[in-house]
This record gives structure tokens, sequence and C-alpha cells, in this order.
């Protein structure tokens, strides 16, 4: 390093002069030419040194702004007195920078603390589910059954009321979607609130083909349902029962969230034969219904809230505006960080396993459900041995990340699925912008997650935000260690949507105009709801995301918005 380049890179560095105590009082001076540590503003927290530490380590003992000073004051005498101008330049440019480091960790400590302050707040304002609680319905005799609204692979669903029979009029019959087009989904969507008016909530009845009747069996075999269950959703007899999870250990229970089902009731009951058994799933009926059938007496059913449709249902019939998919995107997002945050991995998120109602604004609000494939063991949280190949590495095969897709069984290794559930959601974001998913085609257009490149990727239509199909293109990168969290993603979104051209636009590393524009925003939201106009989804987004604040992850965001935006506008000067 050249004297003048060392010199250079110094005064570059001269927020930090402030520091030397030139301003200040002559005795500061003073203090600062000896090496005594100088602290401005609010102190420093410092390295206590420690006994048994040889005396070649006394720099470890000191605070990064003692170490500056210390710098800048030989720097200093350096220039003064004897030495080589190349290393009076080293040390006064050393020095300077150290303080200017300071400087920046203060601001990023007051940052941290506004961030915490906001996140506190807002984490005591416990999300309330609109369903009003019920102290009954343990039994499958407390609900009035209507028509089944849906059917998987290992449950069929059924609209329900507790406790009163519905109101029995013609036009309050399901209306089931299809993609012909011959049923608007306008009225639809009218005739299906109509049904939800009767039928405010929904059965999941499981199929029980080799668990066993007893409860304590049933229970056990099907506890990964139970991870979305509330503190009162199982009956306190019951509670107490083992729940020996796939590993042998008790599942987690998630907290509730309102991108995330909650299943309100949990109870084992007698196989009913409900309207279409027998025709759509007579295989899995007990012998006692249906001779040839294979099911055992008893299975589990789980009541929750009934919703008008699931997210393929709606977007096979319309197209939402590209505001509304990226609140819809984003939202998924949010279900996504609550379940990692919590130690639960979904590993079967499709649209078809995503619920959906409308705001009072029009506005979708979707619930992730269906959690019988869900990795939720309390020993291992997100990592889960992989040893042989009858370890379940999840559902649905198609959107299964590349990390658990390409993952080979052997000694010691261990799939990760931190980021798994986000890379399935931005393969979902094609079918909410209105394009097929790129893994579900087949054929020269069609992708496996196991063999793809980011660059064979299709294009989002030319109406979705830039910000938006950058957060896409992020959350589908190939290695997880390049591919941002959930939660980073989402506040990659949260930036776009409500920070200004101004927010998304500043460094990387001053946050201190993040954090006075977060207090702007808490401030909004708890006097406004979140600002004239906005919908109770946004409004709710919102308070998702101040309850979740993290300096490191706003400022990871702030970064791959900053680079995607300059990206983006080097592409137009070149073009």
């Amino acid at each position: 390093m050249s004297v003048k380049h060392a010199i250079s890179r110094g005064l570059e560095l001269g927020r930090s002069v402030f520091q030397l105590g030139l301003l200040k009082p002559a005795a500061r001076v003073a203090a600062k030419f000896r090496g005594e540590r100088l602290r401005v503003g609010q102190p420093a927290r410092t390295v206590q040194p420690q006994t048994f530490l040889p005396s070649r380590y006394r720099y470890y003992r000191m605070s990064l702004s003692g170490l500056a000073a210390q710098l800048q004051s030989r720097g200093f005498r350096r220039l003064l007195g004897s030495g080589s101008p190349r290393n009076r330049g080293v040390f006064l440019a050393l020095g300077l920078g150290l303080g200017l480091i300071e400087q920046q960790l203060e601001d990023d400590r007051k940052s941290s603390a506004t961030c915490q302050e906001i996140q506190a707040l807002f984490r005591k304002k416990k999300f309330q589910s609109p369903q009003k609680p019920f102290t009954l319905g343990y039994k499958l005799e407390d609900y009035v059954i209507g028509k089944q609204i849906g059917k998987g692979c290992n449950a069929a669903v059924y609209e329900a009321a507790a406790f009163a029979a519905p109101q029995d009029d013609g036009k309050c019959s399901l209306v089931e979607l299809d993609s012909s087009g011959s049923v608007e989904w306008q009225e639809a969507r009218a005739v299906r609130s109509c049904s939800i008016a009767s039928y405010p909530l929904a059965v999941k009845m499981m199929w029980n083909i080799g668990a066993g009747s007893s409860s304590e069996a049933i229970l056990s075999s099907m506890s990964q349902e139970l991870v979305p269950t509330g503190p009162q959703a199982v009956k306190q007899e019951n509670a107490v029962v083992p729940l020996n999870g796939h590993f042998g250990c008790v599942p987690k229970r998630v907290t509730a969230h309102p991108n995330v089902i909650r299943v309100h009731r949990a109870f084992t009951a007698e196989v009913p034969l409900l309207p279409g058994a027998r025709e759509e799933y007579p295989d899995v009926l007990p012998a006692r219904l249906n001779p040839a059938g294979l099911g055992n007496n008893r299975t589990l059913f789980l009541v929750m809230k009934n919703y008008p449709c699931t997210l393929r249902q709606y977007l096979e019939v319309t197209v939402p505006s590209r505001r509304q998919g990226a609140l819809m995107v984003l939202q998924l997002l949010e279900g996504v960080d609550h379940l990692c945050k919590q130690g639960v991995a979904h590993r079967d998120l499709k649209s078809d396993n995503v619920l959906l109602e409308f705001d009072s604004g029009g506005c979708p609000r979707l619930v992730i459900t269906d959690f019988g494939c869900c990795l939720a063991e309390r020993d291992c949280g997100l990592q889960l041995p992989f040893t042989s190949h009858w370890v379940n590495r999840g559902g649905n095969g198609c959107l299964m990340a590349p990390e658990v897709a390409t993952a080979v069984p052997g000694p010691g290794v261990v799939i990760d699925y931190s980021k798994a559930d986000a890379w399935a959601v931005g393969a979902m974001a094609y079918e909410v912008f209105g394009r097929p998913n790129p893994f579900y085609s087949t054929g020269s257009e069609g992708l496996e997650s196991r063999r793809y490149q980011e660059t064979q990727l299709p294009l989002l239509p030319a109406g979705v935000p830039a910000d938006t199909q950058l957060v896409v293109r992020l959350l589908l990168r190939r290695s997880p260690s390049k591919r941002p969290s959930a939660r980073v993603a989402a506040d990659i979104l949260h930036l776009s949507l409500w920070g200004g051209q101004a927010l998304a636009n500043q460094d990387q590393a001053s946050m201190k105009k993040i954090a006075d524009w977060l207090l702007c925003q808490s401030a909004a939201v708890l006097l406004r709801g979140g600002g004239p106009g906005r919908s109770s989804v946004e409004a709710e987004l919102q308070r998702c995301f101040l309850a979740n604040l993290g300096l490191e992850d706003l400022r990871m965001a702030a970064g791959f918005l900053l680079f995607g935006r300059e990206q983006q506008n080097r592409g137009i000067a070149a073009n």
C-alpha cells in the first residue's frame, strides 16, 4: 500500500475525525493523544480483562473505541515524530477506520434497540381467531354434518355446524368450482358464502387403515395433524395420552397465526357413513359399512373454520391483480416464517394445501393447512437425520427443494429444511401470477428440482413488479446458502410495498433512516390499523412485519433490494 493511498483511505473516513476530540475541551484532546479511552455519548460495552491472559493479548482487553483511540494516537505521534511515511499513513488510516466502525456499531446498537422495542410492542398483541370460541364439541354428535367440500389422499372434509341444524335452503348448497368456466366465480362465491353462513365449520375425517381403533393408537399415529391445534383442542383426559410421533417424540404445537390454519377440536370417534362415502372412498371404510373396506372402526376428526375454497380452485377461475398477487406471496412467506421459527417444516406446500377467504375489502387471505407430512419433532427441529431410504423426506415430490430432492442417505447425513418451504413458495408464485408452475409441467418446458438450472426458470408476466420478480428468483436459487430465508424474503416485499422509493434506495449499512421509518410505520399501524384505505389483510401483514423485526434480517433484505434494483438499472442502461 503506497503512502498516498493509505492517507487517502484515512481521509475517506473523515466522519471519525470528530471522535479524535478536536472539537472537545483540551483535556479530552490530551487524553486522546495519551492513548486513554474516550467515550462519546453512551458508554460502549467493554470486554473485561481476564487475569490469565498474557500481556501480548492486551488489545483484546479493551473496546473497539479504545483500540481506535490508541491507534489514532500512535499515528499522530509517528506523524509528528520519527518513522517512515508509510507506517505513519497506515497507523492513521487504521485508527480512523476503526473509529468509523465503532460509530457504525453504535448506530447499529441504537437501531437494534428500536427494532426490539417495536417487536416487543407488537408481540404483546396476540393474534385472535375471528371464529367464536365454544366450550364443547368433543364428540361427533355435537355437529351437524353437511356436504363434502374436499378430499385428499388421506382424508375427506365436510362442512359442519355446531349444536344447531343448518337452514335447509336450496340456494345454500355447495357449488363446486371447475375449470370449464361454466359457473361464474362471483356467483359461486356468493353461493359458497351462503353455505358458510349455515355451516361455519369444517370437519376433517382422517382415513384410518393401519393405525388401529384405540384412541391412543390413533392419536399416536396421526400426531402430526395435531401440530396446528389450539390449547383446548384435545379433551383433558386425552391430552395426557403419550402422542408418539414418527420418531417417538411428542410433536410441537404452533401458536396462532393469521396465515396458518387453527384446529379448534381434535377427537376420535367411530367412522360414520357420510354423504358420498360409498362412492368417493369405499376402500377406506370399515367392514361394518363396506364388507370390502380396509378401514378401522374409529378414526381422528379435526374441526376447523370453513373456508370458501382452496388457492388452486381460486386460481383456476381468476387471476389476482399484481398487488394482490404480491400480498398473497407475502402471506405464504409470513406463514412459513412462523412455522420455521417454531421448528416446524410443512414439507407438503402446494396450492391444494392453502385455503382462501376474503376480507371486507375483497383481498384474499391465505392460510396454510394439512400438516400430515410436516416435520415437527422436538429433538431434531428442522434438521432431519437421513440415514436410510426409509426416512420420509416429505410429501409433494414436484415441489421438493433441491437440497431435499438430491439428498443421499448415509451415516451422519442430515437434511436441512430451514429454507425448503420458502423454495416451494417461490415455485407457487408462478401459479399466483397466472403462469403454469414450471415444476408441474411436462415435456421440454417442465423442470425438475433435482437438476434444473436457474437460467431455465421461465419469466413471470411483464406486469409483475420487479421487486416481486427478484424475490421469486432468490427463492428458487438451488443452493440454500444463497437462498434467503422466508423472513428475509418477506422483509424484501414489505420494504418494497410500504417502504417507499427513498427507503428502498438507502445504503445497505445505513439503518438509521429505516429505524425512523419503522417508528412512523408503527405509529400508523397502532393509530389507523395500517393507514386509510388499507384492507385488514394488509394491516395483518404489517403487524406481522413489525412483530418480527430483526436488524440483520432488515439489513440483508435492504441489500438484496438494492442489488436487484442496481441490476435492473444496468439492464435498462444496456438496452
